[in-house]
């Protein structure tokens, strides 16, 4: 990638950074209180997402190293590019709109624009997809776990939900029958700082883009062994991050199991992806995680508390992104 856009995605970054911790307004003195009083449970949240995003990273360089041609682009650069990605795309008002271009433009010298692109758009269309699986299996378990409460205004909730759950998922499986490259470079036409690019890159590469949905088919149709570890690295990926709710529980109280855990981070980040629209979905991830605790028994202001440690955790891996966007940018030898 050319220096000059690398820099615009991090002033970007760096820009979004100052308008978060802004409106970011907690008492201060009380979750510094928190993160002392933590002991090792707070480093183990940040060094979980190390972890996290290790198993994003896999999933990604599987479907890149899928096929015949194997690219020449080391493991830890796609990690480097995973971490960076996720940083620019927690700072983008609706969400998965900043990280996914610098990742095809940073991708593309290694492995050409069209491999590159139909890798992104097939990682992306993967961690989506990750997400309704593993809000289909939370349901599941709620049900399991907390029979007694599924009464006819639960039903009511869970049951929309499940459906739209099976309607995105049946969508997904037909997108990765016919492609859908076309429709996603559509929509970064529309994304500030790269439309331009974007339009460019559509007009010149129509043939490439066809080339990419043939591609995204093929995985489907001809390398299922590839597209279902993927999938399987993504959706344990989000039960692994589950452990990150356990261990800020584990600083306020001995009282909680892993499996409430699950269900927490569940349904706070559909209630996030509700909010989309907001940086970081700042106060709808702390408005569901208060909730769900309070359903699930527990204090409310565990949910709170929970939802401003995690805004923490992902300012410093944000912080950790932009730096790495910024480190080994030496130009690819062959």
């Amino acid at each position: 990638m050319k220096s000059k856009y690398r820099n615009i995605f991090f002033i970007f970054g760096l820009v979004a950074i100052g308008l978060m911790l802004w409106k970011f307004d907690p008492d201060y003195a009380e979750l510094w209180r928190n993160i002392k009083s933590a002991g090792y449970w707070f480093p183990a949240v940040i060094f979980l997402w190390a972890i996290i995003y290790l198993m994003n990273a896999l999933s990604w360089f599987c479907i890149i190293n899928d096929g015949e041609n194997r690219s020449k682009v080391s493991f830890w650069k796609i990690y480097k590019f995973t971490i960076t990605g996720f940083a620019l795309n927690y700072t983008t008002p609706v969400g998965l709109m900043g990280g996914e271009p610098y990742r095809i433009m940073e991708l593309s010298p290694y492995v050409g624009a069209a491999k590159a692109t139909s890798s992104v758009l097939l990682y992306v269309m993967m961690h989506i997809f990750s997400h309704f699986w593993f809000w289909l299996f939370s349901l599941l378990l709620f049900v399991v776990m907390y029979s007694e409460k599924v009464n006819t205004l639960a039903l009511s909730v869970l049951l929309p939900i499940a459906v739209v759950c099976l309607l995105v998922i049946y969508l997904f499986m037909k997108g990765y029958r016919n492609g859908f490259a076309k429709r996603g470079l559509k929509m970064l036409t529309h994304v500030p700082f790269i439309r331009n690019w974007a339009k460019r890159f559509v007009e010149e590469k129509k043939e490439s883009i066809e080339k990419v949905d043939q591609q995204i088919a093929e995985l489907h149709k001809q390398r299922k062994a590839t597209f279902y570890l993927s999938l399987s690295l993504e959706f344990f990926s989000r039960i692994v991050g589950c452990l990150e709710i356990f261990f800020i529980l584990k600083m306020m109280t001995p009282h909680v199991n892993f499996w409430d855990c699950i269900l927490i981070q569940a349904f706070s980040s559909l209630f996030a992806n509700v909010f989309f629209f907001s940086p970081m979905q700042l106060g709808a991830r702390e408005g569901g995680l208060a909730i769900i605790t309070s359903t699930l028994s527990l204090k409310s202001g565990f949910g709170v508390t929970t939802g401003l440690i995690t805004r923490v955790r992902e300012l410093i891996w944000i912080a950790i992104g932009l730096g790495l966007m910024k480190i080994g940018n030496g130009k690819k030898t062959n």
